[in-house]
């Protein structure tokens, strides 16, 4: 797998990352397993975090054995307070059996109370900094959805890296963020670079992606064939053509502003509702016939009409979506076509 410049950390990373939100699903042994193959088809950087349940664990287990120096471990805290953080940083070394990371991120700083309580007094990104200067940390990044406050984080020059989402509908950060980050030299990892597998084809996103050479795409893999297509794709090298870029255009006005991305953050639902899958449902139809769509999502589908519109999930989407509207409007498209 090629290596890249991963900016003024001077990391040398493949140029694809593996991000460690889907193995949560999978038994420990399986998951273990599917990191170390990644590993030795020459991924060398691993992103995750400790809100994503076991995913750490499962990461720690898998690289035993495996020389230090060969990998980068990212991995970040969604805290806003130096305690927290600081706890945070703790746990992760301890469940990736680290003494050290190599890029650790204050995660998720989508909002302007978010980024004024991170950077207040006794707030993470102080906490990060110790961190840093304590040889816990190497590098100090952060992870945002919200590509204005992005920009502006990175103009403080207190960071070596930034996650965004980027894929082909998600396009924002192309405008100012990439370049931005090309300009001070920041890491710029792409996240959800398959819209959280909402983007169906890999061959489609990826050849959007390579446009941009100062970029990490990080699309979280479940199973090892997932990987071995994209590196065929990314080692190819493809170039975008016009058919493609009608295809994009298409696609962006079928999807339109109100998609989710299976990021899963407005989960748990009080209501034990799985959330994604209703909002999915729409892409999930074009593709499967009745009876297989009631064995996924039927289940799913009744529990939708537990909602009582609380909100909670609304309040955790970091796209804004108005999700109890949307559960409302799949359930009535679920209703129309079995009924």
């Amino acid at each position: 797998m090629e290596k890249t410049r991963f900016g003024k950390t001077g990391l040398m990373a493949s140029k694809i990352a593996f991000g460690g939100i889907p193995i949560m699903r999978l038994p420990k042994e399986e998951a273990a397993k599917l990191v170390r193959q990644i590993v030795d088809l020459g991924i060398n950087f691993i992103d995750t975090a400790n809100g994503y349940l076991d995913s750490e664990e499962k990461i720690g287990e898998a690289i035993k054995g495996v020389k230090r120096e060969d990998l980068i471990i990212a991995s970040k805290s969604m805290a806003n307070d130096k305690k927290t953080f600081n706890e945070d940083i703790d746990l992760s070394l301890k469940r990736l059996k680290l003494d050290y990371l190599d890029i650790y991120q204050i995660h998720n700083v989508g909002s302007l109370a978010k980024r004024d309580a991170v950077f207040a007094e006794n707030g993470a990104v102080q906490a990060l900094e110790e961190a840093v200067k304590a040889g816990k940390v190497r590098f100090p990044g952060f992870s945002s959805h919200n590509v204005d406050i992005s920009t502006e984080i990175m103009k403080s020059g207190r960071f070596a890296s930034v996650q965004l989402p980027f894929n082909f509908i998600d396009n924002d950060a192309a405008k100012q963020a990439i370049p931005l980050a090309k300009e001070l030299d920041i890491g710029f990892i792409a996240m959800k670079p398959m819209g959280g597998g909402m983007l169906e084809s890999a061959e489609l996103s990826f050849r959007y992606l390579l446009q941009y050479d100062n970029i990490i795409p990080d699309p979280g893999i479940e199973t090892i064939e997932e990987i071995r297509e994209i590196m065929e794709i990314v080692n190819r090298k493809p170039q975008l053509t016009e058919d493609d870029r009608n295809t994009i255009e298409k696609m962006r006005l079928e999807l339109g502003p109100s998609w989710c991305r299976r990021c899963e953050y407005c989960q748990p639902c009080p209501q034990e509702i799985g959330i994604n899958w209703i909002l999915t449902f729409e892409s999930c139809r074009k593709r499967f016939t009745i009876d297989r769509l009631k064995s996924m999502v039927g289940s799913n589908m009744e529990k939708a009409r537990n909602c009582n519109e609380c909100g909670t999930c609304a309040t955790r989407c970091p796209y804004s979506l108005d999700i109890p509207k949307l559960i409302k409007e799949n359930l009535s498209l679920w209703d129309k076509i079995i009924s």
